[in-house]
């Protein structure tokens, strides 16, 4: 039996005065637009990160702010398309993960919503913005320190593999830019450490597997693995042929030690997606792209595998030992 008291009728007018004050809040919560040139799968850590600097910045996603995510699963043709997407979805705010490739697609399909990138490479080089102290446009972000890590990640696999004379290289074409400064920077600390070079490219996960087939022929006595967002999302596969191979390697992010590699050194991806999202957040509350400079990641990780290490027949030098951030047992 329906309630008609005054109580009851009080309440049906006031539950139907509240819908359309719910879809207004809902209406009212900003959304970010999130661009990627990888798939999910592999960003879960980094992704913790940068929900953790919206956090800090005073957003929550599902509660007071929303997030549209674009992924092109390696096609990065698909980009232009996807950020397009976002533009048309009027997203307050854009972030550009993975690479230059998301940045520069984020740039061409808009002038007037903020952008905020991660990129390894150097932003002003590619035209994001005019210098990393005053941007000067709709885009501001996080430098990934990578590439410029080149040298002294060599000098550590020389450190653990001190019989090491012929050293591969393997990088991804598609992250052209990393690639080049990747490949100067090692040439130059092979040339001061004596070391020889064989460069490898691996765009695809077929063509890691050929990588990996060259380099059991041919033999080298260890194996420099450039950092991009590709290797990231194919870490397992590439750690596991190097255990295959019995091949040390050393790798630029954390997440490639977790996964059973020899060695990493690099910045903490995590930590640099964490000052994306507080970067999203300072943008969110009304702050300019061009106000904000460019930050450029400086927590670095050296992360040694002990397992790895004992299954390659390797004895970790003690100075390594107790300069790691971490040593997996």
């Amino acid at each position: 039996m329906r309630d008609f008291s005054r109580r009851g009728v009080i309440g049906l007018v006031g539950g139907a005065a509240a819908w359309p004050l719910a879809a207004n809040a809902q209406q009212a919560m900003p959304v970010i637009g999130f661009l990627n040139p990888q798939s999910p799968e592999g960003y879960a850590e980094p992704m913790r990160g940068f929900r953790q600097g919206l956090r800090e910045a005073g957003y929550v996603e599902g509660q007071n702010v929303a997030i549209e995510y674009r992924w092109a699963d390696n096609q990065l043709e698909r980009l232009p398309v996807l950020a397009a997407e976002l533009v048309r979805r009027r997203v307050a705010v854009i972030v550009t993960t993975g690479g230059p490739p998301p940045a520069l697609a984020a740039q061409a399909a808009t002038t007037t919503i903020p952008i905020v990138f991660n990129i390894a490479d150097d932003p002003v080089s590619h035209g994001l913005v005019a210098s990393l102290a005053r941007p000067g446009g709709n885009l501001t972000g996080v430098n990934f320190l990578s590439a410029e890590l080149a040298a002294k990640r060599l000098e550590l696999l020389r450190a653990l593999v001190p019989s090491a004379a012929r050293v591969a290289v393997l990088v991804n074409p598609a992250s052209r830019d990393n690639a080049e400064v990747t490949l100067r920077d090692v040439d130059v600390a092979a040339r001061i450490f004596g070391l020889q070079l064989q460069s490898l490219n691996a765009d695809t996960g077929r063509e890691i597997n050929a990588a990996f087939e060259r380099m059991g022929r041919e033999r080298p006595d260890a194996l420099f693995v450039a950092i991009t967002p590709f290797f990231v999302v194919r870490r397992v596969q590439l750690v596991q042929l190097a255990a295959f191979h019995r091949l040390p390697a050393i790798y630029g992010l954390r997440d490639f030690a977790e996964a059973g590699g020899l060695i990493s050194y690099g910045a903490s991806l995590t930590d640099a997606y964490r000052q994306v999202g507080v970067y999203t957040g300072r943008i969110l509350k009304g702050a300019k792209p061009a106000d904000l400079p460019v930050v450029q990641s400086t927590k670095l990780e050296l992360v040694v595998n002990a397992q790895t290490a004992t299954m390659l027949g390797l004895a970790v030098p003690d100075k390594l030992l107790a300069a790691a951030d971490e040593v997996i047992e």
